[in-house]
């Protein structure tokens, strides 16, 4: 008897849950531009730990970054292939966590010169990001 009451429970749920929509990606956004300025305070402290943590928050909440499920939906082949959104989303989430490593392995090892490239680098992705697909 539980079970024919909690099939459809959780089919409503499931149906109810919305997918990721402008406001979660602008919270994510939020959370990354906090992470980005916790590792900047990690550098000018020459403080790892808080280094380690930015990296780590970074790392998280890039990895639930995605075009919004309007985006994805869209059913125009020709505004797909102009967007790109999907395909540079996750170029741009790979070259952010690989130089989030590269952050907190140099700094680690000493070479805060390094890390502060990688800590470049990593911003020129996100402009990369605003400006191409965010049309900013």
């Amino acid at each position: 008897m539980k079970k024919l009451l909690l099939i459809p429970m959780v089919m409503t749920t499931l149906s109810m849950a919305e997918g990721y929509n402008q406001g979660d990606r602008i919270l994510d956004m939020q959370k990354m531009a906090q992470a980005m300025q916790d590792i900047q305070a990690g550098f000018f402290y020459n403080n790892i730990d808080i280094v380690k943590d930015g990296v780590k928050v970074l790392s998280a909440t890039i990895e639930k970054v995605r075009p919004i499920d309007a985006e994805v939906n869209n059913k125009d082949i020709y505004e797909q292939w102009l967007n790109n959104d999907l395909k540079m989303t996750n170029k741009i989430r790979k070259k952010i966590i690989r130089r989030a490593k590269d952050i907190e392995e140099r700094f680690e090892s000493g070479d805060a010169v390094q890390a502060l490239q990688a800590y470049g680098n990593i911003t020129e992705q996100c402009l990369k990001c605003h400006v191409r697909l965010r049309k900013w």
